[in-house]
């Protein structure tokens, strides 16, 4: 198995070449969790990997509950379903408290205040109730709990999402709200621990493999020794491969065939494919990862064909259409420019806009 072996691999169990799947739920499923702090590239994730969806469609079933977004694993916020918010906030939660334990401190907040506040969220928010942040900042700060700057306030919402009582509601307008979770997944499922571990691995290395041990733990959260405890349970329903003396895991089932080439797509920078991994070289040499850090955050979205890393590109939109602005590291191919714009197409096709190149 090479490195490009490897990328086209990911490509064909990340259901980015040739999907299948009809609904959000079952790509937040079949992937665990979703990244989903740029709320706009986590919905093209899911559309890229959907068959015949329309940004508005994902729009409607996050509206709807069918998708969720929450803080957990690293922690971020990522997509998850309303049958596995709960033994997945229960198994990464309190990792992500101990990371956050400085910011804690740091903004003077204790077990007390954390206790007061997530009583004064849940009642704000009892009964169906969806409210804005600003809202709920008006709420804590009559029950006099400070959430002076942005920050402090962003850890007291994180908290009572870590802790399992709130997740997202339905967008109003362009504003995101807070539900609570028992009224927003009340049949979420819950997990021992070591099935919990079992669960998590089983799901990433069935989704993005061929992956390695070092992937999982820092896709997840986990420590090492916990990453290494789930994948021994899973072991008997993966295939393992070594590179380079480096331990590869994948499902049994995964093809070896490439297929198609050039195939190219267009990701979010906090695609799975990109963030679901420690070690990227397999997607792109060294020096396309020194170039991906010159860009710092200026970076939004990039490019790949085959699989490989070739340039970014950037959007903005004019009155019914998407501007592409593409940035390439190396020349392409007429025939590699032909699936890029293929791919470009198929996201305004997403959009519902005509795509206009820079």
């Amino acid at each position: 198995m090479t490195s490009l072996d490897i990328a086209h691999r990911r490509l064909a169990n990340q259901h980015i070449v040739q999907p299948t799947f009809k609904q959000p739920g079952d790509v937040v499923r079949w992937l665990g969790a979703v990244q989903a702090q740029d709320y706009a590239g986590a919905k093209w994730a899911l559309g890229l990997r959907l068959r015949g969806v329309t940004d508005d469609d994902i729009d409607q079933a996050f509206g709807a509950g069918s998708i969720l977004r929450t803080h957990l694993m690293r922690p971020t916020w990522h997509f998850v379903t309303p049958l596995d918010i709960g033994w997945l906030l229960a198994l990464t939660g309190p990792r992500v408290h101990a990371v956050n334990g400085y910011m804690y401190r740091k903004l003077e907040l204790d077990s007390a205040i954390f206790k007061r506040s997530n009583a004064t969220l849940a009642k704000a928010l009892r009964g169906g109730k969806q409210l804005t942040r600003n809202e709920l900042r008006g709420v804590l700060q009559k029950a006099g709990i400070a959430t002076d700057g942005e920050l402090r306030m962003g850890y007291l919402m994180m908290r009572a999402e870590l802790d399992g009582l709130v997740c997202s509601g339905a967008r109003r307008g362009k504003q995101f709200t807070y539900a609570l979770v028992d009224e927003r997944a009340p049949r979420a499922k819950t997990l021992e621990r070591e099935e919990a571990l079992a669960e998590l691995a089983a799901r990433y290395f069935m989704s993005r493999g061929p992956a390695t041990v070092q992937d999982f733990a820092k896709w997840s959260g986990l420590t090492i020794t916990d990453a290494k405890r789930g994948l021994e349970e899973v072991r008997h329903q993966l295939r393992r491969e070594v590179v380079d003396g480096q331990a590869y895991w994948l499902s049994r089932s995964t093809s070896s065939a490439n297929g198609a080439s050039p195939t190219a797509c267009l990701l979010s920078i906090y695609d799975e494919y990109i963030s679901g991994y420690k070690d990227r070289r397999a997607i792109g040499e060294a020096e396309v990862g020194a170039q991906l850090s010159a860009l710092g955050n200026a970076l939004s979205y990039v490019i790949v064909v085959d699989g490989q890393i070739v340039g970014t590109w950037r959007r903005t939109f004019s009155k019914d259409a998407v501007v592409i602005e593409p940035k390439l590291f190396s020349r392409l191919t007429q025939a590699e420019n032909r699936a890029v714009a293929s791919a470009a197409g198929r996201y305004g096709k997403f959009l519902q806009r005509t795509v206009v190149w820079a």
